[in-house]
């Protein structure tokens, strides 16, 4: 049977979760599907940065997360068993009312999963994509039992062994950077405050305790752990070595009874790998998260940034699919997206390097550098602010315009804090549409023009305090479109430049 979509969004993470909630908001057909039997029940990441967490909430699927989130916005560095130095995440500089979730990244999913059906669509486990074959109008898609799929787009969110990067013949180089970690979660009586996170540095690599919110508020026992081993071998150990082996090293590393780790709940094996997509489109498919980079999870950067690829790309991939936008504005997703992914690549690499070097040279830079540099507050601020995500900026982007590094803040490629706005708030207000930022005068003179362009897609909003002679044209994922004074021809020139037009 030939069924047809508007976009088939293969894999039923995160980013292609996000990636289908934010095309149904926008009122595009989208179906996804996934070659796993069913919801991953065990699961790597444990944390969500606030860029995340916003995300989650303009897409509708935040919830009472918060409320279940354990708090773990501090890290505590031992080294030779005593505390030197203590980061805090969560900073109110931050300036957002949503801070991290310390959740696992199954609730998350579950989180999407109800918001995705809530918006009238489904996950079809069980079903892996087997070829895909694209043409000037779509692209043919082969499921597994014959199925055929006609879809006018395809979007690879399937993971770092992506099918959908390997049948569009897109590169991934990279290497390995480090040998295997041990993972798991695990019931524990270690004595350590659960106000956050816990890292011992040691020369056989570092170790790092986490605490995680028992389901059904169970207890308050449970552990996350990470641990590296060095000179490891390809031979994989099942739970109970693992067990096991997390005991000898927390008494090692750690100067902690071994014993107190009573069980373990799941536990894994994973190598790290840094590799990036040598492009994020080919033709009418579209890769995101995992399927588009890996990396270190130094840093718990995985998640948020597959979710900030999926936001970005929700909005563009609509205008598109409506006819509003010529297939240009797709350009824009990598042009923004690739270069952030390739920092992250560095910072979390740098990172990991740094935690798993065992030379004395560099143990002296730890502890007489590093750990005075980084208690300092100034320097705590600015490593929350880049681990959340919220300083992201698309300035330099194509978007953006040569004026976009002159004037006042936000300016354009900026993301747009929360603002107040007359009973709601600006980002409650976004996810499935576009916000034109006005009091009355200025809306009248601008309304015109944008609905021409967006249609039903936009909303005008008078934050407080609002100047007379400014209009901000917020896009769906937060970040200032262009900003201006009302019936200048700015607003023009960026939809002509965006390749955002009337509807035919």
């Amino acid at each position: 049977m030939n069924e047809s979509t508007d976009v088939l969004v293969v894999g039923a993470g995160p980013a292609g979760l996000a990636l289908a909630c934010g095309l149904l908001l926008h009122g595009v057909r989208v179906r996804v599907v996934d070659q796993a039997a069913g919801p991953a029940t065990t699961s790597r990441a444990n944390l969500l940065h606030a860029r995340g967490v916003e995300v989650l909430d303009r897409l509708g699927a935040l919830g009472d997360l918060p409320e279940r989130s354990a708090q773990g916005l501090v890290l505590t560095t031992y080294i030779g068993g005593r505390p030197v130095m203590r980061i805090r995440f969560g900073d109110p500089i931050l300036g957002t009312p949503r801070p991290a979730l310390v959740l696992p990244q199954t609730e998350i999913e579950a989180a999407l999963r109800r918001r995705f059906a809530e918006l009238g669509g489904g996950v079809e486990w069980g079903t892996g994509l087997v070829d895909a074959r694209q043409d000037g109008d779509g692209v043919t898609a082969v499921l597994g039992g014959g199925r055929t799929v006609r879809a006018s787009w395809l979007a690879g969110c399937d993971g770092a062994h992506s099918t959908v990067r390997k049948l569009a013949g897109i590169g991934f180089p990279g290497a390995p950077l480090t040998d295997q970690w041990l993972l798991a979660d695990g019931h524990a009586g270690f004595g350590l405050g659960r106000e956050g996170g816990h890292g011992w540095a040691h020369p056989d690599g570092p170790l790092f305790v986490m605490p995680m919110p028992s389901p059904g508020g169970t207890g308050d026992d449970l552990w996350r752990l990470m641990a590296y081993l060095p000179g490891a071998t390809d031979e994989k150990l099942d739970e109970a070595e693992i067990l096991e082996a997390f005991r000898r090293v927390v008494g090692e590393r750690a100067g902690l009874a071994g014993e107190q780790l009573k069980d373990l709940v799941w536990a894994s094996m994973f190598r790290v790998h840094r590799r990036l997509a040598t492009g994020y489109r080919q033709g009418r498919v579209l890769l995101a998260g995992d399927a588009a980079h890996i990396h270190s999870p130094m840093g718990g950067q995985g998640m948020v940034t597959g979710m900030g690829d999926a936001e970005n790309l929700a909005w563009k991939l609509a205008l598109v699919v409506h006819g509003r936008a010529g297939h240009r504005l797709l350009d824009t997703y990598q042009a923004e997206r690739r270069p952030l992914a390739a920092e992250v690549l560095r910072s979390t690499s740098a990172t990991a390097r740094l935690q798993i070097g065992d030379s004395p040279l560099l143990r002296l830079l730890i502890r007489w550098v590093l750990v005075p540099l980084f208690n300092r507050p100034a320097v705590q601020r600015r490593g929350t602010m880049a681990a959340s995500q919220l300083g992201v900026t698309y300035r330099r982007g194509p978007l953006a315009g040569r004026g976009s590094r002159l004037g006042r803040r936000p300016r354009p490629g900026d993301r747009v804090a929360d603002l107040a706005c007359a009973g709601t708030r600006l980002h409650a207000e976004l996810g499935g549409r576009w916000a034109l930022l006005a009091t009355g005068p200025g809306a009248r003179l601008c309304e015109p023009q944008v609905s021409a362009a967006l249609g039903d897609r936009v909303v005008t909003l008078t934050p407080d305090g609002w100047r007379d002679d400014e209009v901000w044209l917020v896009r769906p994922d937060a970040h200032l479109a262009w900003r201006g004074r009302p019936g200048s021809d700015g607003l023009g020139r960026w939809l002509r430049r965006a390749s955002i037009h009337p509807e035919p």
